[in-house]
């Protein structure tokens, strides 16, 4: 994995916490929140708050997230919404933490400036010993304060003033005056800088779950089905008709189907669906000759076509059945009819412009994890598994390539996979409407 960490693939992006000053408000949190400190001067952070560094020190990585339920969190820093978050266990985990942090990005700037934040992803339950407790998992609640419980006081400040100011002897009660003098004190001025966090529920019904060696559960489509990457029979009776695992190809092909859940890509608009085959047809290539032990130095589609002349005898139907869609795509003709038995079938996909769309590229992932590229953006917990298991010269091949070309463009590379999308407000991009309606507007009668 160190080849990893070197190029920013593993543990890249982390917060760094290096002086006196933060490491000690780090310390405050995680002893109100674990009853523990850290002997580290010098460590780096998640989105979470979370430090691998510590973790190997505590030998425990869910010294945050006990059973992996309800995730706490540190913040030191606004910055730490541009972080990633390890060690996730709900898939849903990153985007609650980061949406909380921008919505309350004023008041925890000025929280953070002179303390940490500490917090709890609050879930429905709080043990998962059983994959029916999956079904009343529902919502999450994120609460937080100072480790000097600003939010706390001046919550408690807010109610006194409104004594003083509603009731008939409120100018005269020494008592209310001065525990509100004491409170003033604690949590600043509240008329002026208000200090107040938004304490918001964020629903949870559809979702990727490590537990029980790792669960797709859609709830809110039209027909709900869990998908495990185990033994469907070993997770016993559940609350739920549909219950399929990776090896029911046919069914899955069919849960997407009636709910729209996905798209062919050489008929997805925005992207070079060509360019995406080529790609993913090079990666089965790449797989194949490593496990001859071949040399796996090709930076060019040259390099690649010697090592496809090379291994053809070993390439799978995956690859045969891209190379079918890719000429169909290029010159035409008739439409290759690829079912769902085909291993090609899934490469073919990608997720449909909905709400599952990043839960259906992670399952996509999963059942296509010869795509090392779809794999690392959308799975990273199974890439990291995976690389461990791969040959040292598909590793070094792969770790080149994501460097070269993923990481220099991350958006870039999502754009040209996933197509333009509308932005956070739900506006078209102006490209779009520029190709719609020509340079000058729309023609008005």
């Amino acid at each position: 994995m160190k080849r990893l960490i070197e190029k920013g693939l593993m543990f890249g992006n982390l917060f760094h916490v290096s002086t006196p000053a933060l490491v000690e408000r780090y310390n405050r949190a995680l002893h109100h929140l674990t009853g523990k400190r850290t002997e580290q001067s010098d460590f780096h952070i998640d989105l979470s708050g979370f430090s691998p560094e510590i973790g190997d020190e505590f030998d425990d990585p869910l010294y945050l997230n006990h059973r992996g339920v309800n995730r706490q969190f540190i913040l030191l820093s606004t910055e730490q919404k541009r972080c990633p978050l390890l060690n996730i266990k709900f898939s849903t985990s990153r985007a609650i933490l980061k949406q909380f942090i921008e919505e309350n990005e004023s008041q925890l700037f000025a929280l953070t400036a002179t303390d940490a934040v500490a917090g709890e992803l609050v879930n429905s339950v709080f043990d998962i010993s059983d994959p029916a407790r999956l079904f009343d998992v529902g919502r999450v609640t994120v609460e937080a304060d100072t480790t000097g419980r600003t939010i706390a006081h001046a919550d408690r400040l807010h109610g006194l003033v409104d004594r003083f100011k509603t009731e008939e002897d409120g100018w005269f009660d020494d008592v209310l005056i001065a525990e509100m003098i004491g409170l003033a004190q604690k949590s600043g001025d509240i008329t002026r800088n208000p200090v107040r966090l938004a304490r918001k529920t964020y629903a949870q019904t559809d979702f990727w779950t490590a537990h029980f060696g790792g669960l797709y559960l859609f709830r809110s489509v039209d027909h709900p089905a869990i998908i495990t990457t185990g033994d469907k029979d070993a997770l016993g009776d559940l609350p739920i008709k549909y219950i399929f695992d990776l090896g029911d190809r046919n069914r899955i092909a069919k849960f997407f189907d009636y709910n729209d859940l996905v798209e062919p890509i050489v008929k997805a608009r925005g992207i070079d669906a060509a360019a995406i085959l080529r790609q993913k047809m090079d990666f089965i290539v790449i797989d194949a000759a490593a496990d001859l032990g071949l040399d796996l130095d090709a930076r060019s589609r040259g390099d690649v076509r010697r090592l496809a002349r090379q291994v053809s005898d070993r390439l799978p139907r995956a690859y045969h059945g891209l190379r079918e869609l890719l000429h169909w795509a290029e010159e035409g003709g008739s439409w290759p009819r690829i079912s769902s038995d085909d291993p090609a079938y899934f490469y073919s996909l990608r997720a449909a412009d909905t709400p599952h769309a990043d839960l259906v590229n992670m399952l996509l992932a999963e059942l296509c994890p010869l795509d090392i590229r779809q794999l690392f953006i959308c799975h990273k917990d199974l890439f990291y598994r995976l690389y461990r298991t791969w040959p040292d010269t598909k590793r070094a091949f792969v770790a080149d390539f994501l460097e070269r070309e993923y990481q220099v463009d991350k958006a870039g590379a999502r754009a040209a996979l996933f197509g333009r999308e509308p932005d956070m407000a739900g506006r078209t991009p102006v490209e779009d409407i520029v190709a719609r309606v020509g340079p000058w507007g729309a023609v008005r009668r």
